[in-house]
């Protein structure tokens, strides 16, 4: 039996040591790092830009000349032209012809260059709405990250209140046995311990839940073994915040956001040069060569191929009289894409710096915050150990005990939430100007 029991207990050992070594610890940088390399969001978009790439690469060899080529094998049955140019009953006549030609748009309003300007334009655009999501997946990252940090501190905090509870039923108990205290005051105080315990299982929930968020965003397969690394806060400092004028002014250079619009403006202006290239007439220029063989003929194959062969070159000149408005309404449509655009910059920009106002007055709240929990937990602190101390020498009853140690817990779950949530915000002001996030 001994022995049973020494190899059950060897055997959990191995599989707790194994269950320590597939939990991977992951990093904020990690994180992100992951999340955009797997992203299937990023990888869509990185379709677009493919595909923006292959209308640029289109765009280009537009100017280039067109080349094509046909041959053709026909039989004429019954009384046909002969090789000489003569009708006659000569029963079937083969005939084969070769043609060769070449193409290129000499003038076309300038189309051709506003479309290559176009289509350069868009790549930009695309290229632009790329780092935008990327963008996108590094402040949800971050910001579940924090969470998660956010929901260890509450969990340590509730583990240390069922300690705390824990070492004061195991007392009473004991007092109870010496006459000391009453079974009401035990049974009080497990009811305490019930009720820590139940908060420390929501806080555990809740760890869970924002941890199976985190690696959804991370696009992996399970939450298990996965876990983060909590960051040392010894060096905490605060930092002076930057008006949301002034970062602003910083982020609306460089963010993809703006860059996409504008460059989504100019494609638009370009689009009404486009479209009332349309007006213009179009010069184009043609060269051909040919050879044809006629079985009727007199000579060989080779001998009428040789005689046949024919050069053509032309010019052509395309005039648009009236195209049943289809021009002017082209434009007309050109112009309001304009406008729309126009409309989208001016949306971005207001969006940006909402955005950058909510963070800043959130950073601002934060700090504030932080400094007042700082205040209360070091009193909730104080005050707790001077009830207990109270509360074990007979000079305190059970509730004021309680309410001294629910008030130093609330206290140190609001400060961690406070300095969690001052670090992120200031570290997503920082991130509209441009400084990527680190650990923390």
């Amino acid at each position: 039996m001994k022995k049973i029991l020494v190899g059950i207990s060897l055997m959990l050992a191995f599989a707790s040591g194994l269950r320590a070594q597939e939990t991977q610890l992951w990093t904020l940088t990690g994180c992100i790092d992951y999340a955009l390399e797997n992203s299937i969001t990023v990888k869509q978009s990185q379709v677009q830009v493919s595909q923006s790439e292959l209308d640029l690469s289109s765009a280009k060899f537009k100017f280039l000349p067109g080349l094509s080529g046909s041959a053709r094998q026909g039989f004429d049955f019954g009384r046909g032209l002969t090789g000489d140019n003569v009708y006659q009953n000569s029963g079937t006549i083969s005939s084969t012809s070769f043609n060769l030609g070449a193409d290129i748009t000499v003038f076309q309003g300038l189309q051709l260059v506003n479309n290559l300007k176009i289509s350069k334009l868009n790549l930009a655009a695309a290229t632009a709405d790329l780092d935008k999501i990327k963008d996108d997946i590094r402040v949800n990252v971050a910001a579940a990250f924090v969470k998660i940090l956010y929901d260890k501190q509450i969990f340590a905090v509730a583990l240390d209140k069922i300690k705390i509870d824990s070492m004061q039923v195991a007392r009473l108990e004991s007092m109870v046995e010496n006459g000391m205290a009453s079974a009401s005051q035990v049974s009080s105080q497990k009811a305490t311990l019930a009720q820590s315990r139940l908060s420390a299982v929501q806080a555990e929930n809740n760890m869970k839940l924002d941890i199976l968020s985190l690696t959804q965003l991370l696009e992996l397969t399970s939450p298990e073994g996965f876990d983060i690394i909590e960051p040392s806060l010894d060096s905490f400092k605060e930092a002076m915040l930057m008006t949301p004028e002034e970062i602003f002014a910083e982020a609306v250079e460089i963010k993809p956001v703006i860059a996409a619009s504008k460059y989504r403006l100019q494609s638009a202006e370009l689009n009404i040069k486009y479209a009332k290239g349309a007006y213009s007439p179009t010069l184009s220029a043609s060269a051909g060569i040919g050879a044809n063989y006629n079985s009727a003929g007199s000579t060989s194959f080779g001998e009428q191929m040789k005689n046949n062969f024919s050069q053509s070159v032309g010019l052509t000149l395309s005039v648009p009289i009236f195209t049943r408005m289809q021009t002017t309404n082209n434009v007309k449509a050109a112009k309001l894409r304009y406008h729309n655009e126009e409309l989208s910059l001016a949306k971005a920009r207001k969006d940006l710096y909402q955005e950058i106002q909510q963070a800043y007055y959130n950073a601002v709240a934060s700090q504030s915050k932080y400094n007042s929990c700082d205040q209360a937990a070091a009193s909730s602190y104080d005050a707790f150990v001077l009830t207990k101390a109270k509360y074990e020498n007979g000079k305190a009853n059970i509730t004021e005990f309680n309410e001294a140690e629910n008030r130093y817990v609330s206290a140190s779950a609001d400060l961690a939430q406070a300095k969690y949530e001052y670090l992120y915000q200031t570290a997503l002001l920082n991130f509209y100007r441009g400084v990527q996030f680190t650990d923390f």
